[in-house]
């Protein structure tokens, strides 16, 4: 089979599911990682033969895709703030609006002293902390997450970035205080209510973990409450707590912030929902 007969055959059944454009998109991924292929050499190599070994590759994965499976997944990983991260079914894929808020501390960070300690609180695959890291290579990391699969893939990502996070296994619902004292802390917590997982991708719903992403409809502020109280005790004066937020809850996020004292400020994403607030102490 050629390359050109392929991808005829792969976007017919894969524009059954997905819209054309994202069906190309996937197509394109795919070719580079199993092909080692650009999309210009694709449109250029239109009658290279494909081996048996490769086009089962794309079959597998296109049955996968099929089934709603996320492409990062299917890659084994993905890309943010420009660094490559692995991914699986222990970790959240991470979004382009979580790069909003990792550009948002940078930005922030422009001219102050870059020797500072920051935690990341439900690091995940450590994407927030490790591209953070990245940026600021005089300051001190640490991150925590529930989940030691998650922080196994953390540690992986960080080894395959060359930073240093410090990472501990954590929930944080229980901890009565945090034992250092830091000049940022930020979260990304679940915040999906139960009543919100109609509005779902099944993508989403059948391949992410649960526990990074939902809380009850009768306290989903729970993850924001506590951390925003830790974080009242430990951050130093001045100090900065950034959250990415439920979009349906921004004002009520801001106004819990507000209780405990920290100015705020709220930002929308560039899909132009308020999805990112700030604190400071």
């Amino acid at each position: 089979m050629t390359l050109s007969e392929l991808k005829r055959s792969f976007l017919t059944e894969l524009t059954k599911e997905y819209p054309c454009e994202e069906a190309n998109s996937f197509f394109g991924l795919l070719t580079e990682a199993y092909l080692e292929m650009s999309r210009l050499q694709v449109a250029l190599q239109r009658d290279k033969e494909i081996s048996e070994a490769d086009l089962s590759k794309f079959k597998s994965a296109k049955q996968r895709l099929l089934e709603h499976e996320p492409i990062q997944h299917i890659l084994g990983e993905t890309e943010f703030f420009g660094l490559k991260f692995k991914v699986s079914k222990d970790v959240l894929v991470p979004r382009p609006e979580t790069e909003e808020l990792v550009q948002w501390i940078l930005d922030d960070l422009d001219s102050e002293n870059k020797q500072l300690r920051l935690l990341d609180i439900g690091t995940g695959s450590g994407c927030i902390a490790i591209s953070l890291a990245k940026n600021l290579p005089e300051a001190e990391i640490f991150a925590m997450d529930i989940s030691a699969e998650a922080l196994e893939t953390a540690r992986l990502n960080a080894a395959n970035n060359k930073v240093v996070i410090n990472l501990a296994e954590t929930d944080v619902l229980k901890l009565e205080k945090l034992e250092q004292n830091f000049n940022i802390i930020v979260s990304n917590p679940p915040y999906v209510r139960e009543l919100e997982k109609t509005d779902m991708q099944p993508n989403v719903i059948d391949y992410e973990p649960e526990t990074a992403l939902y809380v009850k409809d009768d306290d989903p502020l729970i993850f924001y409450r506590k951390i925003t109280g830790l974080a009242q005790k430990a951050l130093v004066p001045g100090g900065k707590l950034y959250f990415e937020i439920n979009q349906y809850l921004g004002p009520e996020t801001e106004k819990l912030l507000q209780e405990y004292g920290f100015k705020t400020e709220l930002r929308k994403d560039i899909y132009g929902n308020f999805r990112m607030l700030k604190g400071i102490k």
